[in-house]
């Protein structure tokens, strides 16, 4: 089985590289969808570059795609990509961040992909789902949400005890301040996550937006990524800016 992963670069796509890995299965390519607009329906919007750093860490190529992220045209400008229409040059562009370091070994994804499923990291969106798979019909692939429906605390917990080293990057609900902007999941947080989860009433998966993530390090991945980032806080919300970022 031939996959290409729907990767963000985030704690949920990461996992399902992991796991296709874990099935035997050949991940072929990375695809990230950049969003140059203000926002997605569907796309994770920032610091979506780091994926390229995950796809190099892991010796696959990366197939960098760029959207304005309007609702009517996103999972179209995905489609076209996966068959090898898009201008990828210009994605490179317009996703890489400047200060971020291009590993060596990146290799980008150019043509047509040559693969039999897509692997999406897709939790309780049904949006999300839906039209993954109708845009998989049409193209003749399967698609895989080994996420699906799985329970928030579980998936959180085995993130931890796999050892995947995972950062906050943004934070936009009540109960996690700016604080937690850049700090790492592990068991302590963990256990104040699930505290804050209950009190606030908010998805500790972060499936609701509450919260969003990278991953710098994995079973999966043959070398670690550094990074340095300035967070920034508006009062109620937050994000970590990318400044630099590195394979060690």
């Amino acid at each position: 089985m031939r996959v290409a992963i729907l990767a963000s670069g985030g704690k949920d796509s990461s996992y399902c590289a992991w796991w296709s890995e874990l099935q035997g299965w050949d991940v072929v390519t990375m695809i990230t969808v950049g969003v140059t607009g203000e926002d997605s329906m569907m796309y994770q919007k920032e610091n979506t570059a780091i994926a390229g750093l995950q796809a190099a860490s892991m010796g696959v190529p990366w197939l960098p795609i760029s959207t304005r992220g309007n609702e009517d045209v996103e999972i179209e400008d995905l489609e076209s990509g996966i068959l090898g229409r898009r201008d990828f040059e210009k994605a490179f562009t317009d996703i890489w961040p400047v200060g971020l370091e291009v590993p060596e070994d990146l290799v980008l994804e150019t043509g047509k992909l040559d693969i039999d499923g897509l692997v999406v990291g897709a939790l309780r969106s049904d949006y999300q789902k839906t039209r993954i798979e109708m845009m998989s019909e049409r193209i003749g692939v399967r698609s895989f949400c080994p996420l699906w429906h799985k329970s928030g605390i579980n998936h959180m917990e085995w993130l931890v005890e796999h050892g995947f080293k995972v950062i906050f990057t943004s934070v936009s609900t009540e109960g996690m301040g700016q604080e937690w902007i850049g700090e790492e999941l592990d068991k302590e947080t963990l256990d104040e996550l699930k505290k804050l989860s209950v009190e606030f009433r908010f998805n500790i998966d972060g499936e609701g937006g509450e919260f969003e993530t990278l991953v710098l390090d994995a079973p999966h991945l043959r070398r670690k990524i550094s990074i340095e980032g300035i967070p920034q806080w508006d009062g109620s919300r937050g994000s970590l800016k990318l400044i630099s970022g590195a394979l060690e």
